[in-house]
């Protein structure tokens, strides 16, 4: 059970910190204030949840959550460099996020689906977590 509940969070913490990376890269590339600014609003989403996984992590373990590994973040990075090579629009960007964002949303339904017996103050991380990246999809769907 605690192995579990450890593999939840060191998941959503790694969710959180891939879209933080993400967000700080195509964050280079935004040119639409708007859309700037739901970037710095997600990313303080991402930062919240990341930092409410520290502290609930210790609950459980002596270590810290996992985060995203170097290589990780230079294969986001160059992905997000290929795919906008030609194309660096808004739209373009906001798809990107949406892409990373859905996989998230995947990998989080998945955990919460299979994993009944998580304890409830870890569900409802996770679940707060999916529900974020939900809205988070819906809010870029406008920049398309």
């Amino acid at each position: 059970m605690e192995n579990q509940n450890l593999n939840i969070l060191d998941e959503v913490n790694k969710g959180a910190t891939m879209g933080m990376d993400a967000i700080d890269i195509i964050s280079e590339k935004v040119k639409d204030e708007e859309f700037e600014n739901v970037l710095k609003t997600e990313y303080k989403k991402y930062k919240y949840i990341s930092k409410r996984v520290n502290d609930l992590y210790s609950n459980y373990s002596d270590k810290e959550p996992h985060e995203t590994n170097a290589m990780n973040k230079m294969m986001t990075w160059y992905g997000v460099q290929m795919k906008t090579m030609s194309d660096d629009t808004t739209s373009k960007l906001s798809e990107l996020m949406m892409q990373g964002t859905n996989m998230g949303i995947i990998e989080g339904r998945r955990l919460l689906n299979n994993n009944d017996n998580a304890a409830p103050d870890v569900k409802d991380i996770l679940n707060e977590f999916v529900v974020m990246q939900e809205d988070s999809v819906e809010t870029l769907k406008k920049f398309l």
